[in-house]
């Protein structure tokens, strides 16, 4: 019997992982935009945590408590008083990214499908990037001190052209290992010519 070469070949799981890892502790739904067309693809949207948004949260609060801090200090303990318009600026800035940061976590998700790996992010400018997984040259997991206090991580996928690595915030501990193991397990049966 001959498979028709259009037909996907339904990738078996990778030994070792629990398959329902990649949507434990995520948002339930992806966010869409109101009024883009869809775009169908053949696969399941997986979610980061929402852990993320309160990581990055805490983040940025640490950030505008420093610049506000030297502000001050640049303002009164110096007397260089302009200190405080780009210390204002900045903060009213990232007071904003704040606001929309829970929006933009909601859009941010990825789909394993039979040939690759398809990363989406963004509300109003929307990002869609598609990695094969034969291109792929290394699956990396990374946490900050705060990243690890909140439980997430970042998984960052590098091929050999600069512009398709991938970079997926806000993945729980459990998803970001067992996505990275089921890439490069994936990987290793796709590998092709660079």
């Amino acid at each position: 019997m001959t498979q028709n070469p259009l037909t996907p070949i339904p990738q078996p799981p990778v030994q070792g992982t629990d398959p329902g890892a990649l949507d434990r502790g995520t948002y339930a739904q992806l966010r869409e935009p109101r009024n883009a067309a869809r775009l169908e693809l053949d696969g399941v949207w997986h979610q980061i945590s929402p852990r993320y948004v309160v990581s990055q949260i805490v983040q940025n609060l640490i950030f505008i408590a420093v610049v506000v801090v030297v502000a001050l200090v640049l303002a009164f303990g110096i007397e260089q008083r302009w200190a405080l318009i780009p210390a204002g600026v900045i903060v009213v800035i990232t007071l904003a990214t704040l606001i929309i940061l829970p929006r933009q976590a909601k859009a941010i998700g990825y789909m394993l499908r039979a040939d690759d790996i398809v990363f989406r992010k963004g509300i109003l400018w929307q990002r869609m990037i598609a990695v094969p997984y034969g291109r792929m040259q290394l699956v990396d997991i990374t946490q900050g001190p705060l990243d690890r206090a909140f439980g997430v991580s970042q998984l960052k996928m590098v091929t050999a052209a600069a512009t398709t690595g991938v970079q997926i915030p806000g993945l729980t501990p459990e998803a970001a290992e067992a996505l990275r193991d089921t890439l490069i397990e994936v990987a290793e049966t796709r590998r092709t010519g660079l």
